[in-house]
């Protein structure tokens, strides 16, 4: 009896080492490449142009962002670049350009986390830093700092238990002030809407 108890004491603790070893990690990286494309909408400059004249580059950018995974359903996402740079055009004439950092953190809901295509979506917020400002010879500014709301879909198609392939679109709230001598003198709505493909890891 105590031979055949310890055996099978033995192979529960096998089976619970098994099934945890077999579950996976709540942490995920993904790499993407990203293309940026800003909705290009500002107010009026009193005098020189008309509505939506000013307008930002688009742009391709590296991406990498990293989640963690509350249950397997939920997991919350912070997206992270490096600065990046864009050109600056007045009805075409090029003004200038500036460098912007835009972390962002989104909550998202996954609907079939164990299925091979795996779709979400998620909600949360943007902080952009802007920076290197240089308009019209530095006669012009931005803002520094813009704050608001990201939304984001995308789907994961996985290849094991730990590689998949992502493609992932969101829309960015990101405005700024155009000042001049201390005046406002625009607005501008970049808004860029963000479409990614990459591949993901999870631990």
């Amino acid at each position: 009896m105590k031979k055949t108890a310890i055996v099978l004491a033995l192979s529960a603790m096998g089976m619970l080492a098994g099934e945890a070893m077999a579950q996976q990690s709540p942490w995920q990286v993904r790499v993407r490449a990203v293309h940026i494309d800003p909705a290009d909408k500002s107010a009026a400059i009193p005098g020189l142009a008309g509505e939506n004249a000013i307008t930002v580059s688009n742009k391709t950018i590296p991406e990498i962002d990293i989640s963690y995974f509350f249950t397997p359903n939920i997991a919350a996402e912070l997206i992270l670049t490096y600065p990046q740079k864009h050109d600056v055009h007045l009805n075409g004439t090029r003004l200038g350009s500036f460098k912007h950092l835009p972390p962002t953190l989104t909550v998202q809901y996954h609907f079939t986390p164990n299925a091979t295509f795996s779709p979400y979506v998620g909600a949360g917020v943007n902080y952009t830093r802007i920076s290197s400002v240089k308009l019209l010879n530095n006669t012009v500014d931005l803002e520094n700092n813009s704050f608001g709301f990201a939304l984001q879909a995308g789907v994961d198609y996985k290849l094991d238990k730990n590689w998949s392939l992502n493609f992932d679109i969101k829309k960015v709230q990101i405005r700024s002030d155009v000042v001049s001598g201390g005046t406002k003198i625009s607005r501008v709505k970049v808004d860029p809407l963000l479409v990614g493909v990459g591949v993901g890891y999870r631990f």
